[in-house]
């Protein structure tokens, strides 16, 4: 006598919905052992794995490379032997039990991928009508209302119409054309989604020499980005109601100061959370942020890296850019961005002359409706306070 039991697409990391397949570790008629991993899969955070939920002979895979699937969906099944199948019972059963029929086996939960053709949920909604046609076509291409922007309209007032689109999709049916994906798709669904929101930027400019000479002083020595997130980590924590978030009328605060950075990755980007950053000294800081970065290049993120955090910090001027304004994560209020530093003049009043200082840009980009520029100058002006004091780091 023999079980089958489903592979299930598992819950993989907060606020994940689906994973795509990237490779099959076993094939039909192979044998397992529970926890033997059987996928390798690709969401928009990491690479991740499904392991075996029992031991046994593998009987059928659904799921094929390059398919996404939901949280709940079974992604083929496994056929446990009888023995193996009276070993996962016999604990339960108590004298007597072994007349009594089987209990029914729960039915996996079922979850419907939003968007059949993308990997990563993604709403089509914009601030333009759209028609229940319009809508209809738009998701049966997988197609968001930003998409529609190059698009001409001919309706009334300037409305891009059902045959403005088939007209746009047959011009550039015949050009060349790259799938994107998973995590292109997925950085695209986000920005999106935080352009929903009103973002304001302040800027100022802040001097470095005192934070490079303390770095030579330390091994390893941190970069100029473990300084910023250990600055930003001590103002949030004296000024912790800048960290929360607005959800309808209510303002949620972050249980913790964590901070993501941003690491760029092949066709997008990744934003590693440390967690408790004013708790940690600026030694356990480097330490934990090199592990990350490398973890983040490999796609092999650990879950307590991952999740909501408080900001982000973003070093800019690792390109040589000496100004931006980056735009925070959905689920954050704040990011925090750094040029590039450049010799500059600046007058001091104890010679009475101009004398050479290194200098950078530091902008926080933030959520207008949680908070207003005051309050994000004065939190931008401690950080840069505190940058250049990094014996206090």
């Amino acid at each position: 006598m023999s079980n089958l039991s489903d592979i299930i697409m598992p819950q993989l990391g907060e606020s994940i919905a689906e994973a795509t397949i990237v490779e099959q570790c076993v094939k039909p008629g192979d044998p397992v052992k529970e926890d033997q991993v059987l996928f390798e899969v690709e969401t928009d955070k990491a690479t991740l794995t499904v392991t075996a939920p029992c031991s046994g002979v593998v009987e059928e895979l659904t799921a094929e490379v390059g398919t996404t699937h939901a949280v709940g969906a079974s992604l083929g099944s496994i056929r446990t032997s009888g023995e193996t199948a009276a070993l996962e019972k016999a604990p339960s059963q108590e004298a007597g039990e072994e007349n009594r029929p089987a209990r029914p086996k729960p039915e996996p939960p079922r979850v419907t991928p939003t968007l059949q053709s993308l990997p990563v949920p993604a709403k089509a909604s914009g601030a333009s009508y759209l028609s229940p046609r319009m809508k209809a076509r738009m998701e049966e291409l997988g197609l968001h209302a930003a998409d529609m922007a190059g698009i001409a309209g001919s309706g009334a007032g300037g409305r891009v119409t059902i045959d403005d689109l088939e007209r746009f999709l047959a011009k550039i049916e015949d050009l060349e054309k790259t799938k994107a994906s998973p995590m292109r798709v997925a950085v695209a669904d986000a920005m999106r989604r935080s352009w929903t929101r009103p973002l304001a930027s302040v800027g100022r400019s802040v001097q470095v020499d005192a934070l490079f000479k303390h770095r030579r002083t330390l091994d390893p020595k941190p970069g100029p980005t473990l300084y910023a997130i250990r600055s930003l980590g001590l103002a949030l924590a004296e000024m912790p109601s800048l960290a929360g978030r607005l959800i309808g009328t209510t303002i949620v605060h972050a249980p913790s100061i964590d901070i993501g950075f941003a690491v760029e990755a092949e066709d997008g980007v990744l934003v590693p959370l440390i967690r408790e950053v004013e708790k940690l000294t600026l030694g356990e800081l480097t330490e934990r942020y090199i592990e990350l970065v490398q973890k983040a290049r490999d796609r092999q993120l650990p879950q307590d890296a991952t999740g909501l955090g408080a900001a982000t910090v973003t070093n800019f001027g690792g390109f040589g850019l000496e100004w931006a304004t980056p735009i925070p994560l959905p689920e954050q209020t704040l990011v925090l961005g750094l040029g590039t530093s450049r010799k500059v003049p600046f007058w001091s009043e104890e010679a009475q002359q101009f004398v050479p200082v290194s200098e950078a840009a530091l902008t926080l980009s933030f959520d207008h409706r949680v908070l207003d520029g005051g309050a994000a100058g004065r939190l931008l002006s401690r950080v840069a306070e505190l940058m250049m004091s990094p014996e206090q780091l």
